[in-house]
This record gives C-alpha cells, sequence and structure tokens, in this order.
C-alpha cells in the first residue's frame, strides 16, 4: 500500500478522535475498525469514495465508535507498585536499593528511581525475550534440522512473529509477558516456517509435530494477545 492511501481526519466531540482513513481498490462500501491492541480507529473507503460521504459516515456511526472504545481495558502503566507479566505469572515491582532489575520471591526489584523504572523494566524484558527466544527456536530448528538466520526483536502489532525467505526469525519481546508454553509455541511456529514457507495442512502438521499443545496457546493469543499491548512502557 502506498503511504498516500492513508490520510487521517478527526471526529470532533468529548474527546475528539483521530481516525485513520484508508482508501482501497478493493473495497466496496465503507467499513471500520478499532484496533483492539491501541484503539486505533480505521475508516477503509472505495478509492474513489468522496471524502464528505466519508466524514458523514463517520458522524454516522460516532455512537459505534464510541461505545467500542469505551468498552477497552485501561492501558497498564508500569511503575514501582504496579505489576508486570512475566511468563504468564503477574510480579509486583519494587523499587529496592539495586543496580539492575532481578526477580526475586514473585517480586521484580528495580533501583528505586521511579523516573526510570518504565524504561528499565523494559529493557529487563527485552533481554529475557531474547534469551527465551533464541533457546526455543534453537531447540525446534535442531529438531527439524534447518538453521535459522537472525533473531530480531520488535514490538509488532499485527503478528507476533515472521520468518523470511531467508530464514531470518522476528518476534515480538512482549512474547516474554505470555505464559511461557505460549512464547514456545510462537517459536515452533515460526521455526517450522523454515521448512514450510505457508500455511498449508503440511506446515500445521509440522507444528504438531514440534508443540503438541499448539491450538491450545495459539487460542491463548487469539483471546488474551490484546492485554500484553496494555502494558505501557512510557506516554
Amino acid at each position: 500500500m502506498k503511504r498516500a492511501d492513508i490520510t487521517s481526519a478527526e471526529l470532533p466531540g468529548d474527546p475528539p478522535l483521530d481516525v485513520a482513513l484508508r482508501r482501497s481498490a478493493q473495497a466496496r462500501r465503507y467499513s471500520l475498525r478499532v484496533s483492539q491492541l491501541d484503539g486505533r480507529v480505521t475508516l477503509t473507503m472505495p478509492k474513489r469514495a468522496s471524502l464528505d460521504e466519508g466524514l458523514a459516515f463517520l458522524r454516522e456511526k460516532e455512537g459505534w465508535i464510541r461505545g467500542h472504545l469505551s468498552g477497552r481495558p485501561d492501558p497498564q502503566r508500569v511503575h514501582i507498585g504496579g505489576v508486570v507479566p512475566f511468563l504468564g505469572q503477574p510480579l509486583e515491582v519494587v523499587g529496592a536499593q539495586i543496580r539492575g532489575p532481578r526477580i526475586e520471591e514473585g517480586r521484580l526489584l528495580v533501583p528505586d528511581d521511579p523516573a526510570r523504572v518504565a524504561a528499565r523494566v523494559q529493557a529487563f524484558l527485552k533481554h529475557a525475550a531474547r534469551d527465551k527466544l533464541a533457546a526455543a527456536s534453537d531447540k525446534y530448528s535442531d529438531q527439524l534440522g534447518r538453521k535459522y538466520g537472525r533473531l530480531t526483536l520488535r514490538d509488532t502489532r499485527s503478528r507476533w512473529g515472521s520468518c523470511t525467505s531467508a530464514g531470518d526469525l522476528m518476534y515480538s519481546w512482549r512474547l516474554i509477558m505470555a505464559p511461557a508454553a505460549v512464547l514456545d509455541y510462537v517459536a515452533a511456529h515460526e521455526v517450522a516456517h523454515l521448512q514450510e514457507m505457508n500455511h498449508s495442512a503440511a506446515f500445521w502438521s509440522l507444528v504438531a509435530g514440534l508443540c503438541p499443545a499448539y491450538q491450545t496457546h495459539r487460542t491463548w493469543l487469539h483471546q488474551n494477545g490484546s492485554s500484553l499491548h496494555q502494558v505501557r512502557f512510557g506516554d
């Protein structure tokens, strides 16, 4: 999609709402989407649709939009005294006279500096995510007898992982907040793409061989994945 295909508009009200306007040659009607991850509102319009008609459609659906936004959980901001999930378990964030974060007795101890706690917790989670995802990727690639290339971490919104045709793996570092078995499943899923670059029956059979309970973990992500994006580390 070309960048010029996406513009934005503001829907007046309390509060005003920013709406992304997306023109699509495939669209035959107006459609609205409210992201479960970040609350972003997107109006998809036919390629040659009138902007005035699109704005009128937005005003007509304002109640629907605000209703969906009001039903979203509030962001969970990381702070001393708060809680952050780690491998599916809630850890209380506790300030302590230490040099770097560490887990101790079911708590995440962090240097007692409120201004930097969110950044330090985020860095701790990313480091742990790399360790866990690299170990899981190594395990499954060894089982499969195929080597992967680079392993990178990102804060992706649309997918939990990916595998390129060159064999490079990418994962969302937020998987470290999911149960360990869920993180493990995503690694199995992406490593399976080293052999099957598709989602065919052969691919899913391969995933089942690597991770027999994958359907349970896949369902967990569908039902709970959005909660991992509600944990916020900044404004």
